[in-house]
């Protein structure tokens, strides 16, 4: 069994972890930290885990992570690069749900987050966790950056098309929307039911954190340089995430072509389903499960070609992505625990 810590079991995406960690076949959970929530059994704070966790919270300095097989940080940004040294050197592996991994550029990294990066000397060392274009180094890694929601979208969307060369890689441009649960487990104006329900907003239109994590992982995979035009939008509800991704098509390129790209691409991965062409991806087909959606549209068959992408913002898009992670880590069947169906209605 795979003994596994969480430092900061309260937010969504750690109440995420433990659903889908406690009923993982492979899994040992062994410790779940919280300062402020110290003592409380976890299941008094998330009665849905009633029955099937029974730890309590620990403060950080009571529980002995170097016991782990695995931590999952599932917390701020900055909290994960202070403790990784240290569970390192003891052989525990580190999976970061937050950015201290995911830009290896320091500097670019300290301009967008706006804090000193603490160990630079691990931001090489880091694997990014998007399992369906790095499966090889995930699974050789001690230390894994899980990807932010959106950019999964982004890259997954793009991957395919930057590959063969068929796009302006200068121009894409990237329309997305996420629910409410993406702000985070906390009070703030701009998520409460009434500022957020029956509503519908842009943010961070003059730059966003996640652009250029995403540039830099598709800059791999084009040989000219990707310039990405990324709006994200605020939704009123929990779950669930859209990317509607626009790009100009380079070449003469057939619907039917452009299909067997994804088809192609995507045959072995669990997670991503490539539906028919013209197929109008819906979020509730993901919520609750780690499958990401996505289709294929060609407007007037001319040279715009458009990927609707959907997912479950805190499952694909963050605490189930990095069980994937995991699985992969330990040599473990990489849908492992991931089986979950979609909630309809």
């Amino acid at each position: 069994m795979i003994k596994v810590g969480i430092v900061g079991g309260t937010g969504y995406t750690g109440v995420e972890l433990l659903r889908l960690l406690a009923v993982h076949p492979d899994v040992q959970l062994t410790a779940i930290t919280s300062r402020k929530e110290d003592g409380l059994p976890v299941a008094d704070m998330f009665p849905s885990l009633r029955g099937r966790v029974n730890l309590a919270f620990s403060a950080p300095d009571k529980a002995d992570l170097r016991q782990c097989d695995v931590v999952f940080f599932a917390t701020p940004h900055g909290v994960a690069m202070a403790q990784a040294p240290e569970l390192l050197a003891a052989g525990v592996k580190v999976i970061d749900l937050a950015a201290d991994f995911r830009i290896k550029d320091r500097a670019v990294f300290e301009q967008w987050y706006k804090i000193e990066h603490s160990c630079p000397e691990l931001l090489e060392e880091a694997a990014y966790g998007l399992a369906e274009l790095n499966r090889d180094a995930i699974s050789q890694a001690r230390l894994v950056a899980n990807p932010g929601c959106y950019p999964t979208t982004m890259q997954l969307g793009y991957y395919p098309l930057l590959k063969a060369g068929v796009i302006d890689a200068a121009g894409l441009i990237a329309d997305c929307k996420s629910g409410v649960s993406g702000a985070g487990r906390k009070a703030e104006i701009g998520t409460l039911f009434s500022e957020s329900s029956d509503n519908f907003k842009a943010y961070g239109v003059a730059g966003h954190r996640h652009t250029p994590e995403t540039v830099a992982q598709l800059q791999q995979f084009s040989a000219t340089p990707v310039e990405l035009v990324f709006t994200p939008h605020l939704v009123p509800m929990i779950r669930g995430m859209h990317s509607t991704l626009y790009a100009r098509l380079t070449r003469e390129i057939s619907n039917e072509a452009l299909q067997a790209l994804f088809e192609e691409q995507y045959k072995d991965a669990p997670f991503v389903d490539v539906m028919p062409f013209g197929s109008h991806p819906e979020t509730r087909s993901t919520r609750g499960s780690n499958m990401l959606r996505l289709a294929l549209h060609r407007p007037g068959n001319g040279n715009t070609v458009i990927v609707l992408v959907v997912q479950d913002n805190l499952v694909k898009g963050a605490s189930g992505q990095a069980v994937q992670c995991m699985n992969l880590m330990f040599g473990l069947a990489e849908d492992t625990g991931l089986k979950q169906i979609a909630l309809l209605p």
